[in-house]
């Protein structure tokens, strides 16, 4: 895509939908990006107006994310993605947006405005998600320990190896390290292809999971790691506490100023999952436990689907977005497209530029001590605040105009 021109810009800010990006992941989180400035600068030259970050549990990287953005046009939307277990749910066998997980639930933050300094109560939170989810991790390093040595294979991996091998690649402290699970199936595929080399690697990797793995790329035998032994049922796999609530996830996104926003997976999942598969009851379901925005990743998902669920979500009220989570080591576009790559439906592409609007005047609005999106009542309320974001977005996006995206 070329470089917007200033009269795009004008008309982005009379609503007229330019594409937006309100969910990637950046480093130190496992990413497809090397840094932030790379995710920064492939929106602009892509023509991405809007680009928010959901991270894991740490925000630190947030500050280059911004500096990056005022540099290149694009307007920085600030988030965040835990999860949390609902008992009532996991009991029923309800899977919700984890398709292994029975009442496993990722829910994001939109719109965070308290990042600089964080909120006390924020803090304590916060600290105990990393908590939970710190010890959750090392229990799988350690199965996973474990596994390879009585398989005869002489791979040694400890958390700290990991931290340091993934706080070095994204030259980000440590202490801004929390390691996801891609993390550690990483690190066990590249120890145990350092340990054997390539030609003993399909079957050391048999030999530990009892299937020779379809490919031998780096990519490939840390995908087929994780697949068979960390993810639910699998011999290294932990199952997350129930300390971390949905009520806890919620109070946190608020407490840093944001709103919740539930990540719909949709036909990502096959079959649908159980919690999705009525668009209508999930959308009655999030209105009733105060969610007010959804997600989808569109990379996922069947043009129909995406329709379908866009029409289903807005036409309860519910606010919109749409990302692609680039939580992988394959570089997609920054620009979300449905799942057999052709554009996001019309209907759909001006649902999430009115999303990413809403989440821009929102941030913009509490970062300066006004009430947020939220405390409007107005039955109006999206359209009136996606407004105020598209002036905002068109303000900063002016910049990249001008300089002609010349780099």
């Amino acid at each position: 895509m070329s470089a917007p021109t200033l009269e795009q810009f004008a008309h982005a800010a009379h609503g007229v939908p330019m594409p937006v990006n309100t969910h990637v992941h950046l480093p130190p989180n496992f990413s497809a990006f090397g840094t932030a400035a790379e995710a920064v600068e492939l929106a602009a030259v892509q023509g991405v107006a809007v680009l928010g970050a959901s991270n894991y549990y740490d925000f630190s990287v947030y500050a280059d994310l911004a500096e990056r953005c005022a540099e290149r046009g694009v307007y920085p939307l600030f988030g965040l993605e835990a999860f949390c277990y609902l008992p009532e749910l996991r009991d029923a066998g309800v899977l919700v947006n984890d398709p292994g997980n029975p009442g496993k639930m990722y829910l994001c933050g939109k719109g965070l405005a308290h990042l600089d300094p964080m909120p006390a109560a924020a803090v304590e939170r916060l600290g105990v998600v990393r908590e939970v989810d710190g010890a959750r991790i090392a229990a799988q390093v350690e199965r996973l320990a474990q596994l390879f040595a009585d398989a005869g294979l002489p791979v040694w991996v400890a958390v700290a190896d990991v931290v340091a091998a993934v706080a070095e690649r994204a030259g980000v402290p440590a202490r801004t390290v929390h390691l996801q699970e891609r993390h550690v199936a990483q690190a066990f595929a590249e120890a145990l292809a350092a340990a054997v080399g390539q030609a003993g690697l399909g079957e050391a990797v048999e030999r530990l999971t009892g299937v020779w793995p379809t490919q031998l790329d780096p990519v490939s035998v840390q995908n087929h790691l994780r697949s068979t032994l960390l993810k639910a049922g699998r011999p290294a796999y932990v199952p997350e506490a129930d300390t971390v609530t949905f009520d806890m996830v919620c109070a946190l996104v608020r407490d840093l100023g944001g709103f919740p926003c539930y990540p719909v997976l949709a036909d990502g999942a096959s079959p649908v999952c159980g919690f999705e598969s009525s668009v209508a009851d999930l959308a009655a379901w999030l209105v009733a436990n105060d969610v007010p925005a959804a997600e989808l990743i569109p990379n996922r998902n069947a043009p129909q689907v995406l329709v379908d669920y866009v029409e289903g979500l807005r036409g309860a009220g519910l606010v919109v977005m749409a990302g692609t989570e680039h939580n992988t080591l394959d570089m997609v576009g920054v620009e979300p497209v449905c799942a057999d790559g052709s554009p996001l439906p019309e209907r759909v592409r001006a649902v999430v530029w009115e999303g990413a609007c809403v989440a821009a005047a929102h941030a913009h609005a509490v970062g300066r001590g006004l009430p947020g999106f939220e405390a409007d009542t107005d039955p109006d309320r999206i359209s009136s605040w996606a407004a105020r974001g598209a002036r905002l977005i068109a303000e900063r996006a002016t910049v990249r105009a001008e300089q002609g995206d010349s780099r």
